[in-house]
C-alpha cells in the first residue's frame, strides 16, 4: 500500500526529463506534461512506466460552445485534421528517440504511445503524441486541470479524448478526504495485479477509477487501522465481481465514460477480486489460530479490519 521512496520517484521524473530534453533538442515543436500514476503517486516499483504527453504546440481543438470560442478567441484554422497532425508528430518522435538513445529499445507497436526503455534509461517511458483540447470548463477557468487532450489511437486511426489532469485532481481530492486511504487502496490493487498468476485485463487508470467508488468511511479508518484498507478493497471488488450489472453503471471520476466498457475488463475485475480474496484469507490466517482460513469472507474482513498493520 505504501508509496515508493522519494528517490525512486525522483529518478522516474528525471528519466522523463531526459526524454523531453532530447526531443526538444531534436527540434520538435512540442510541450510536455506527465500524466498517469507518477504525478498521482500511485506508481509501484518495477511495474509502472512513466507516462509522458508530447503535446503539439501548433495544433489544438476546442469546444465551440465555450466562452472563448463565442468571443472569437480562436482564429487561424489549421489545414490538417487532428489525426494528420498527430501522425506527423509520431513520425518525428520515433526517429528522434532512436537517434538520441541508440542503445535503448524503442517500441513502436503501441497504439497510443511510443515506449522507450533500457540502455541508459532507469525507467521505461511511454511517449504519447497528443494535442490540447480547450473544453468549455477550461475556457471559463483557464485552469489546466480543466483542459483536455486528444491522443492518437494508431490502430483505429482516430483520436481519443482524455482528461488526465482532471482525473488526477479528482483522485487527489477524494484521497485527501480519507487521509490517504484511496491511494493506498489503488497501490494495493496494482501490486496484487502485478503479482498475480492470472492475466488481469484492467488498466491502471481503471483500477484507480474503480477504487474511487469504494466506501469513503471504510477507507478513512485506514488512518488508524491500515489493514482496514485491505478489508474495504476486498469487499468493494467482491461486491462488483458478484454484481456485474452494478459494475457496468460505474463511471470514471470525470464522468466521461463507463469504467467497465468491455467484457475483458469485467473478466479482469473477477480475477483481481479472486486474488484479493486470497490475500485477505492469508492475512486472516496469519493473525488467528485458524490457519486454514475457514469461515465467511465477511467474518475475516471484520477481524482484519481492526488489526494493526
Amino acid at each position: 500500500m505504501q508509496a515508493v521512496s522519494a528517490d525512486y520517484t525522483r529518478v522516474s521524473i528525471e528519466t522523463a526529463n531526459r526524454i523531453t530534453n532530447q526531443l526538444s533538442k531534436a527540434g520538435l515543436n512540442v510541450e510536455f506534461r506527465l500524466q498517469g500514476s507518477v504525478p498521482l503517486d500511485v506508481h509501484i516499483k518495477g511495474i509502472s512506466d512513466v507516462d509522458l504527453l508530447a503535446l503539439e504546440k501548433r495544433f489544438l481543438t476546442y469546444h465551440t460552445a465555450g466562452t472563448k470560442a463565442k468571443r472569437g478567441y480562436y482564429k487561424y484554422p489549421a489545414p490538417r485534421t487532428s489525426v494528420e497532425a498527430l501522425l506527423a508528430l509520431r513520425g518525428q518522435i520515433e526517429p528522434a528517440l532512436r537517434a538520441a538513445f541508440p542503445s535503448a529499445n524503442v517500441d513502436m507497436k503501441g497504439s497510443k504511445a511510443v515506449k522507450i526503455s533500457g540502455g541508459s534509461l532507469a525507467r521505461s517511458v511511454d511517449v504519447v503524441p497528443s494535442h490540447w483540447l480547450d473544453t468549455i470548463s477550461y475556457q471559463d477557468s483557464d485552469d489546466e486541470i480543466d483542459r483536455g487532450v486528444y491522443v492518437l489511437d494508431l490502430k483505429k486511426m482516430a483520436t481519443v479524448e482524455n482528461h488526465p489532469f482532471l482525473h488526477i485532481a479528482l483522485i487527489k481530492y477524494r484521497c485527501d478526504q480519507v487521509s490517504g486511504g484511496l491511494r493506498k487502496a489503488i497501490r494495493l490493487c496494482k501490486n496484487v495485479k502485478a503479482d498475480s498468476d492470472s492475466t488481469i485485463s484492467l488498466p491502471s487508470f481503471d483500477i484507480s477509477a474503480v477504487m474511487y467508488h469504494a466506501n469513503l468511511e471504510a477507507l478513512k479508518v485506514g488512518r488508524l487501522f491500515e489493514l482496514s484498507i485491505l478489508s474495504e478493497t476486498q469487499r468493494h471488488l467482491d461486491n462488483l465481481a458478484c454484481n456485474h450489472d452494478l459494475a457496468r453503471t460505474l463511471l470514471v471520476p470525470d464522468g466521461s465514460r463507463k469504467i467497465f466498457d468491455t467484457t475483458e475488463k469485467l473478466q479482469g475485475l473477477n480475477e483481481l477480486s479472486k486474488d484479493m480474496d486470497e490475500l485477505l484469507k492469508s492475512v486472516y490466517a496469519e493473525n488467528t489460530t485458524n490457519q486454514l482460513a475457514t469461515g465467511s469472507l465477511n467474518d475475516m474482513r471484520n477481524l482484519v479490519c481492526y488489526l494493526t498493520a
